[in-house]
């Protein structure tokens, strides 16, 4: 039996409201004001009656000119992936070092952990070497490393050569306490922590609801689709980007009473970075899977809708806000997953370990050798994923609407 979301019945207008598409004249506007903040003066947004959006070139370009350099609107690195690349939590950046970066990826793997499975115990991972390996090579295909060696490179106390030329900043730890994500300065804590981190954080400082339920909402994400996370982070980035709103209209001369409905207009104000997205229901946008028949199809967009449902209640025992209370609709949290479903584009940040083992193939000789004595276990450990960068989905104003 379909869920019903109450709230959908409950205030659907202002639900019309928020998903009303905005005239073609003022999202040209908007885009169009972000490109002149990234200093992209080539190009400029228009709308085609026929085709829709789309971003033209008003100055004639050089080859290998600089077109756009856009800043992710949101972005979220890929759970399995977190095993493997330890990155800033807000731009994305390897942080760290090349000793921690190899040493961290090869202690999970000495514990059993990897992008697929969880911590096993000794005789649980001999039973399954073949089957819990990395994202592109089986852990039979590696050479262990001697006991501690991976633990010593990872905490620093060891170090390879040449190292010192790829350089990394170090990492930041969250300011909420979770010791889940890290940052590369505290610029990018503080940005994280202002736009989205603080209700989502499941350190001691969270401001969340409840950090129990953020606990059983990630996990839930974890198990199902990590893009559920990444729509927590754009209900929360609405509700922070309200409440920043009506601070500052209550600090001028008149002091809103918002004891009753939500000011609609400071909601929908803080809603103007999603809104311009074209968006359309998960459930009825997303790409039906080669090994689903089409007879079964209105029986697989009800389970995926139901998914929606469920990780939307954990969601709204996390971070809800009676003021915000139209964005923990269903009907908008299935457009929001379905704009991210039409519009996402694949984050990717190379890895410089793979840098720095090139280099180290690129030595002449006999540097090369002695530097090799060193290196090749750990190269012969990580076996041919060494090169794993970070992966993940974000949401790009200007590249993906």
């Amino acid at each position: 039996m379909e869920s019903e979301c109450p709230i959908d019945a409950e205030l659907r207008r202002e639900i019309s409201a928020l998903l009303e598409a905005p005239p073609p004249a003022q999202v040209e506007h908007y885009l169009n004001q972000l490109i002149q903040t990234r200093q992209c003066h080539a190009i400029t947004v228009k709308h085609n009656g026929h085709l829709g959006k789309g971003v033209y070139a008003v100055l004639d370009l050089e080859g290998d000119e600089l077109v756009l350099k856009d800043q992710m609107l949101l972005g979220h690195q890929h759970y399995s992936n977190k095993i493997e690349c330890l990155v800033c939590s807000f731009c994305f950046r390897f942080v760290g070092s090349v000793e921690q970066q190899i040493g961290r990826r090869l202690y999970l793997q000495e514990l059993g952990v990897s992008s697929n499975c969880c911590p096993q115990s000794d005789e649980e991972e001999e039973e399954e070497l073949g089957q819990c390996g990395s994202s592109s090579s089986a852990y039979k295909d590696k050479v262990p490393l001697p006991k501690g060696l991976a633990k010593a490179l990872m905490n620093g106390e060891l170090k390879l050569p040449y190292s010192d030329k790829f350089s990394m900043p170090q990492a930041v730890s969250c300011p909420g306490g979770c010791g889940e994500t890290y940052y590369c300065s505290k610029l990018c804590a503080e940005s994280d922590w202002n736009s989205s981190h603080c209700l989502l954080c499941t350190g001691e400082r969270s401001e969340a609801v409840s950090r129990e339920a953020l606990v059983k909402f990630i996990q839930h994400a974890n198990e199902t689709n990590d893009i559920f996370l990444l729509a927590a982070k754009a209900v929360a980035s609405t509700i922070l980007n309200y409440r920043k709103l009506k601070l500052t209209l209550s600090e001028g001369d008149n002091n809103p009473n918002v004891s009753g409905s939500p000011y609609l207009s400071l909601l929908l104000e803080a809603w103007k970075p999603i809104s311009v997205g074209h968006k359309r229901r998960w459930w009825d946008c997303v790409a039906l899977p080669i090994d689903v028949e089409s007879s079964d199809e209105a029986a697989f967009r009800m389970q995926i809708r139901e998914l929606a449902f469920t990780s939307l209640q954990l969601l709204k025992a996390t971070i809800y806000d009676e003021e915000c209370k139209p964005i923990f609709s269903l009907e908008i949290y299935g457009h929001i997953i379905g704009m991210f479903e039409l519009n996402n584009l694949d984050l990717v940040v190379a890895s410089p370990v793979e840098d720095y083992f090139l280099y180290i193939d690129d030595l002449p000789d006999p540097d090369k050798k002695i530097a090799e004595e060193i290196t090749r276990p750990f190269l012969d450990a990580l076996g041919d994923d060494y090169s794993v960068c970070c992966q993940g989905t974000a949401f790009y104003p200007l590249q993906s609407y």
